[in-house]
């Protein structure tokens, strides 16, 4: 198949960048807590991040799997399963804990204006959101070229996902000046990174795209998703006591994916 003539393809350039631009931006949904929480409880980050980790986890093994193994194979099929973890996994090693997005910290009670260490920690978290982020911008714009249905999924999920991303760069920036616009500016940009890495995936991959490469970019993104899932979910259920939270939120994002999924 020539995708970069086929029509079915060209077409669908504008909705799979528009997708990834509204997942990548859904951060910016996140950081405008600054403007009405002053200090985000926990618990409600933790449901969150079950709802997302719910929503990825059913969507990695209930959809992006099998149709990656119905085309390539099951071995092809869970190598690239497992290469997406090693990625992710990988760019997870190279970031420091300290600035890990995924590595959620108490913030205090009240602001500390001009604090440079939660400065840096806000920056430095919105920095390693955005690599996070460019991954799975090329992954969402990928699936959307030639299949909506299964973009529109990744997008939602994704999306999800990156709301409360947006909250962990933008409350420590608040609480470091006091200004949310800066807080909220910070948390947009980082979320930027994923219809950057659509664009580029676009210029660089068109020219090499096939069937083989698109079901095998499904696992891929499988991978990366129950890596992330896994990831956050677990560190936070067990350092802030919130396993029963975060467990009623992964139960409810899979329901709500199980339906949907029905309903398309």
């Amino acid at each position: 198949c020539d995708y970069m003539h086929d029509p079915v393809v060209l077409e669908n350039v504008g909705t799979a960048l528009l997708l990834t631009t509204v997942a990548g931006l859904s951060t910016g949904i996140g950081s405008a807590i600054a403007y009405f929480i002053r200090k985000p409880k926990m618990i409600y980050l933790s449901f969150s991040l079950g709802l997302s980790g719910g929503v990825m986890i059913y969507v990695s093994f209930m959809e992006l799997l099998p149709h990656a193994v119905d085309e390539i194979g099951e071995p092809l099929g869970i190598l690239a399963f497992f290469i997406g973890i090693l990625f992710i996994g990988v760019i997870d090693l190279i970031i420091p804990e300290a600035e890990n997005p995924h590595e959620y910290k108490e913030l205090p009670d009240t602001p500390k204006i001009q604090d440079k260490t939660l400065m840096r920690a806000g920056v430095l978290t919105a920095l390693a959101i955005g690599i996070h982020n460019f991954p799975e911008g090329l992954a969402t714009f990928g699936m959307a070229l030639t299949n909506v249905k299964l973009g529109s999924i990744i997008a939602v999920a994704i999306a999800l996902h990156n709301i409360p991303e947006g909250i962990s760069v933008s409350v420590p920036i608040f609480y470091a000046t006091n200004n949310r616009n800066k807080a909220a500016l910070y948390s947009f940009l980082s979320g930027t990174a994923e219809p950057i890495g659509a664009l580029i995936g676009f210029a660089l991959l068109l020219p090499f795209l096939s069937d083989t490469l698109l079901a095998s970019l499904l696992a891929f993104v499988g991978g990366i998703m129950v890596y992330i899932s896994v990831d956050e979910l677990l560190p936070l259920a067990h350092k802030y006591g919130h396993g029963h939270s975060v467990i009623g939120g992964i139960i409810l994002g899979m329901g709500i994916m199980a339906v949907s999924l029905m309903m398309i």
